[in-house]
C-alpha cells in the first residue's frame, strides 16, 4: 500500500484502512472494528471525505473548551489509536491532560497491546521537534503524558457490565471528555453525570451526535490533526453552542452530495 501515488485521491483513506487491517492481524482491535470503519467510510464519501466548514467550527469549539476544562481527558478505542494516536497524544502534551484507552470488548491482552501502542507512539512523538508554536520543554511534556486503561479502578454511573469500568483519575473525574468514536449509551451516561462530551463522529444521525455538548463530524484523523493545529496556535473561549445546528449543516452537504449523482 505504501506505493499508492501521492496524488491518487483517496491515498489517506486506504493507508488508513490497511493500518487497521495490519492492527487487527496483530489483535489489536475487536473482530467488529473494521465493520465499524466502513460504516464511517460510507459517510465520509458523502462529505468528499474532506472537512467541511461547520466541522472546522466545531473543531475550534471543541479545542476552546478542551483548553478551559479542570480536568480534559481524551478516551481513545482501538481504531482510534490506530488511525489519530499521534495527534491525540500531541494534543495530550500541549493539554497536559491524560489519554484513557477504554474499549468496549476489553479484554486483557487487548488492552496491553493496545498501551503498548500508545507507549511506542509517545516516545517517537517526545524524539520530534517542537511545534513552532510550542513554547517549553516538548520531550518532558510528551513524556509526561499518562495513559491509563491498565486499571480500571473507576465507574460510569447509568452504565452496566463492561462498559461501565473507567479509571478512576481519567474519565470518572473528568469535566471534559474528548471521545473519538464513541458509542450512545456511554455518551448519554456520561452526559448525565454533567460531564461534557466532545466526540468526533462521520454519523450525524448517530445517538452520539444528537447526544453530544459538541459532535465533531469528521473522519478522526483528519479532524484530531486539525484539532492538534488549533489547540498549539491559539487561545479561545467557548461559545453559546448550537450543536443541532452542526449536524444539520453535515447532513445538508452529505444531501448536496447525493444530488450531485
Amino acid at each position: 500500500m505504501a506505493d499508492i501515488p501521492v496524488s491518487h485521491p483517496r491515498r489517506a483513506s486506504l493507508l488508513g484502512r490497511q493500518r487497521l487491517v495490519d492492527a487487527a492481524k496483530l489483535g489489536l482491535l475487536a473482530d467488529s472494528a473494521l465493520i465499524a470503519h466502513g460504516r464511517g467510510e460510507a459517510f465520509d464519501y458523502l462529505l468528499d471525505e474532506r472537512t467541511c466548514d461547520s466541522a472546522r467550527t466545531a473543531i475550534r469549539e471543541v479545542a476552546a473548551r478542551l483548553q478551559v476544562a479542570q480536568h480534559p481527558v481524551i478516551s481513545v478505542n482501538g481504531n482510534t489509536i490506530v488511525l489519530a494516536g499521534k495527534s491525540l497524544i500531541r494534543i495530550a502534551a500541549i493539554l497536559n491532560c491524560p489519554l484513557e484507552v477504554n474499549i468496549y470488548y476489553r479484554t486483557p491482552e487487548r488492552i496491553e497491546k493496545l498501551l503498548a501502542l500508545l507507549k511506542n507512539l509517545r516516545q517517537e512523538i517526545s524524539e520530534e521537534l517542537a511545534p513552532n508554536q510550542f513554547s517549553g520543554d516538548w520531550k518532558s511534556a510528551v513524556e509526561s503524558v499518562n495513559i491509563l486503561g491498565a486499571i480500571s479502578d473507576g465507574r460510569i454511573l447509568g452504565l452496566e457490565g463492561p462498559r461501565s469500568l473507567c479509571s478512576a483519575d481519567g474519565i470518572e473525574s473528568a469535566d471534559v471528555v474528548l471521545v473519538p468514536l464513541e458509542d450512545g449509551d456511554r455518551c448519554e451516561a456520561l452526559i448525565a453525570l454533567g460531564k461534557q462530551v466532545l466526540v468526533i463522529d462521520l454519523n450525524p444521525l448517530s445517538r452520539t451526535a444528537r447526544q453530544a455538548t459538541v459532535t465533531i463530524v469528521d473522519e478522526v484523523s483528519r479532524a484530531s490533526s486539525i484539532l492538534f493545529s488549533y489547540i498549539v496556535k491559539e487561545k479561545s473561549n467557548p461559545t453559546d453552542w448550537d450543536n443541532d445546528a452542526v449536524l444539520k449543516d453535515a447532513l445538508e452537504v452529505m444531501s448536496q452530495s447525493v444530488n450531485r449523482i
